[in-house]
């Protein structure tokens, strides 16, 4: 396994395709009608969610990518988390999922078991079921889950439905991406490489649950386009996301590393997205870069109402002691996302 991070060009969320790149590939689809289709792709929503009675719906996701990490089972154990993390973003519950894998001929087929069963523990703990998957060689090894969860159709957590009022709480620290980054160019500390493991690791399902009990109006998982054009794309067309830089939460050496330009590429695609969304004006160089920052299996940001927003808050505490309000929602402005 100790040729992997080598072999591989990038690794884990930031190894997606732009935001902007993406839009334009999707845009070209045909659009597909269905009454019982409830979230589809043209939404850009963390997952599908598709009717099957007044009570039940069933929502879709699938999630890989490439090792950011040298252990196998480490590695195993974020995708799993990664890929589950889209049903609870939309309010839902897994209930079962299929393997995802691309594998090299050259490599230990042992270290592929110890991939799978990372993903199998997470499984486990999150109280879903593996039911089979689909593997194929490849020059790059490739893991992920395609998961079906269900949930409400009267309470879907939507990406793009904020209101007016509402407070921002987001559930894990960023700084991963730029933790990662450090630690494949071999500066990164020992506590920054923990505190980034823990966190990907994490389920978002402890989150999930104790948001369950308030009204969430908005909700989506922070990954690889990271924190700003997640909350441009829950700003939707006729909301403004105001974000206060200052009360982030964050893993303390990526903001060093930053300030060392320790950065990756999905970070300058994130900001090539973001140019005319949002003036960074005076905010520091470092805070910028986490707010742009791909996470992997980050935190969930959920647009709640700001008159139980602090309940909400001290809730998930209970189960995030890092979760934090970051900022809030408004009428429309000039532009998507304010910085104060």
């Amino acid at each position: 396994m100790k040729s992997f991070l080598s072999s591989c060009t990038t690794g884990g969320c930031g190894a997606k395709i732009g935001p902007g790149e993406l839009s334009k590939v999707l845009s070209g689809l045909p659009v597909f009608q269905d009454p019982q289709l409830l979230v589809g792709f043209d939404a850009s929503d963390d997952a599908a969610v598709y009717q099957i009675n007044e009570d039940t719906a069933i929502v879709s996701t699938v999630d890989f990518f490439t090792p950011m990490v040298e252990d196998p089972r480490t590695f195993g154990r974020i995708a799993a988390a990664n890929a589950l993390s889209d049903v609870y973003a939309m309010g839902g519950a897994p209930l079962f999922a299929l393997n995802l894998v691309c594998y090299p001929e050259r490599e230990d087929i042992q270290d592929l078991g110890e991939i799978l069963a990372g993903g199998a523990e997470k499984l486990q703990e999150a109280g879903a079921v593996l039911c089979g998957g689909h593997s194929i060689y490849d020059r790059e090894p490739k893991y992920g889950l395609a998961v079906t969860g269900r949930l409400d159709p009267r309470r879907i957590w939507k990406n793009n439905t904020p209101q007016p009022g509402d407070r921002l709480i987001l559930t894990k620290p960023l700084g991963v991406g730029i933790v990662m980054a450090a630690l494949r160019g071999e500066m990164a500390e020992a506590e920054a490489i923990e505190a980034a493991l823990a966190s990907m690791q994490r389920l978002n399902k402890y989150a999930a649950e104790k948001a369950r009990d308030f009204p969430i109006h908005a909700c989506t998982d922070i990954t690889g386009f990271g924190l700003l054009a997640h909350a441009r794309e829950m700003a939707g067309g006729s909301t403004t996301i105001v974000l206060h830089p200052s009360e982030l939460p964050y893993i303390a050496q990526a903001y060093t590393y930053a300030q060392g330009y320790l950065l990756t590429a999905a970070g300058q695609r994130n900001r090539n997205f973001m140019e005319g969304a949002v003036e960074f004006k005076d905010i520091p160089f470092p805070l910028q870069e986490l707010m742009l920052d791909p996470q992997t299996s980050g935190g969930l940001l959920l647009s709640v109402p700001g008159d139980c927003a602090q309940e909400a808050l001290r809730a998930i505490q209970e189960a995030e002691p890092q979760a934090a309000l970051i900022g809030e929602v408004v009428s429309r402005q000039a532009l998507p996302i304010l910085l104060r």
